[in-house]
């Protein structure tokens, strides 16, 4: 496996990015590609552990050890088929993955030392497209079923892609102008280029997917209407109701939940008039409470629009520097301090700071626009109240509101008369709801998560469906290559920041 004993002649090249100072004035994507030979090298440092626990690492299962000898040996398109075996989309995930693979690598109990499996991943599949390996893989046989998945996140993209190669007839309804969910809407053209997007997007038209977008289930079409024109039902609607902000304070204009505002950039973008939109930060002092992925967008998008400053606060305290083995030893996601990609450019600038530990306590203005947050340092343990005498005010005229997502709106939910239970209740091994038929998967179903565990359920509920169906019509149901396990099973991923964001 690798290059017998690289891991002790190779020295690790971890994931590269543009110059700071130089991308935040642009919104391109800001990873760096290596070159091939320096790729095959990284590749030829898996160690061909006797018990490899990156893959159990990875929610979805993938084959990293497999993938990283064929990139060292050069075979670069049976890497794709045995990377393509347990992940339909590795370009997500190889952009915008945290990799908990590489927390889980042997070599980083060595911390610091894990291989770059990220990077590789995402190589694999680049080189993929570039030689058009990538093609549509429409289905041998229709088995005349018809399948209907609401949402067009990763989770409802990787069910209605593998439904779809079983054979079923499969339309995927997404309310939103383009499909693609938070990806497309949520995370900013410099982490993820929309045309990464359209092309897998692309693919599932080619293998037969219908797709259509500005339809909003259960107002333009109804719970009953699905249920009676379709043989099976899968929700990937995701979790969308966000955390509020419960301070004085709270109503004046100018406050708004992170993913307002980051609908409103990527919209921009797209047409390509990033001054375009009515929730801007351009000429701002901006405040960003929540110290997670979705804050650091925030802060990254504020950055370019051009903000006056940028302060990121979180309610927990600052992590350690290294990983602290009595609360998260290997290999489970290390509780350590990162640098954010946003806050690295922020310093960069000298315009952006993150401050720890603190609680808002009430937000003030004049004409009902909001000036300034008042805030006090937090207790370190919850509730996490302020402490007397710590009281401080910031300059506030744009407020995101980035603490996480409460559960999935519940307007459809209630309209198909689904039972609502608490997380870790429901149907785990199944994915289906309390309603025979309909399935669930995603980010609505087990709470706000990871992009690789989004695609992991879809791929599942794909599964358990294609299983239903099959039993509908009395027939045994045939192999659904399906990478993972079951949703609980295998790690949770990253830990959640107190205020709900990761």
């Amino acid at each position: 496996m690798g290059e017998l004993g690289g891991f002790l002649k190779i020295e690790r090249s971890g994931v590269t990015y543009r110059d700071a100072s130089e991308r935040v004035a642009d919104y391109q994507e800001f990873l760096v590609a290596k070159p091939t030979e320096e790729l095959r090298e990284q590749g030829g440092r898996c160690m061909d552990c006797g018990v490899p626990f990156c893959h159990n690492g990875c929610p979805l299962g993938n084959l990293i050890p497999d993938w990283n000898d064929l990139v060292y040996r050069d075979r670069w398109q049976d890497a794709i088929r045995q990377l393509h075996a347990t992940n339909n989309f590795p370009e997500f995930t190889g952009r915008l993955c945290p990799a908990p693979c590489v927390a889980a690598c042997v070599l980083e109990i060595r911390e610091g030392d894990a291989d770059t499996i990220k990077q590789i991943e995402n190589s694999i599949i680049d080189t993929a497209w570039e030689h058009g390996w990538v093609v549509p893989e429409p289905p041998h046989t229709e088995t005349g079923r018809r399948v209907a998945v609401v949402g067009g996140g990763p989770a409802g993209l990787a069910a209605a892609q593998q439904l779809r190669r079983a054979g079923h007839s499969v339309v995927l309804f997404e309310r939103d102008e383009a499909v693609g969910g938070l990806m497309r809407f949520g995370v900013p053209d410099f982490k993820i280029e929309k045309w990464v997007i359209e092309r897998r997007v692309q693919q599932l038209v080619d293998e037969g997917v219908e797709i259509r977008c500005d339809v909003d289930v259960g107002v333009d079409v109804t719970a009953e209407e699905l249920r009676e024109e379709y043989d099976a039902v899968v929700l990937t609607t995701g979790s969308r109701v966000p955390r509020e902000l419960e301070v004085p304070g709270r109503e004046l204009d100018g406050i708004h939940p992170a993913m307002d505002y980051l609908y409103v950039r990527n919209r921009a973008i797209a047409k390509e008039d990033p001054s375009d939109g009515v929730i801007t930060a351009a000429g701002k002092h901006v405040v960003v409470i929540g110290g997670g992925d979705t804050g650091a967008d925030c802060v990254g998008n504020s950055l370019r629009e051009g903000a006056l400053s940028v302060a990121q606060l979180e309610l927990l305290p600052e992590p350690p520097a290294r990983r602290p083995d009595e609360l998260t030893p290997w290999p489970l996601w290390p509780q350590k301090y990162r640098l954010s990609y946003a806050m690295e450019e922020g310093k960069a600038v000298g315009k952006a700071e993150q401050d720890y530990s603190v609680v808002t306590t009430h937000l003030t203005g004049a004409d009902g626009t909001v000036q300034e947050l008042h805030y006090a340092q937090a207790a370190p343990a919850p509730p996490f109240g302020p402490v007397e005498g710590t009281e401080g005010t910031l300059k506030a005229d744009l407020v995101l509101l980035a603490m996480g997502f409460l559960h999935p709106e519940p307007e459809l939910i209630d309209q198909f008369g689904l039972g609502k239970d608490p997380r870790g209740n429901i149907k785990a091994a199944t994915y289906e709801t309390s309603v025979a038929g309909v399935f669930a998967a995603g980010d609505c179903r087990r709470g706000q998560s990871l992009i690789v565990w989004a695609i992991n359920e879809g791929r599942q509920a794909a599964r358990m469906a294609d299983r239903y169906l099959s039993a509908l019509a009395g027939e045994e149901p045939q192999p659904m290559l399906v990478g993972g396990g079951d949703a609980d099973e295998g790690p949770e991923g990253p830990p959640k920041h107190a205020d709900g964001s990761l």
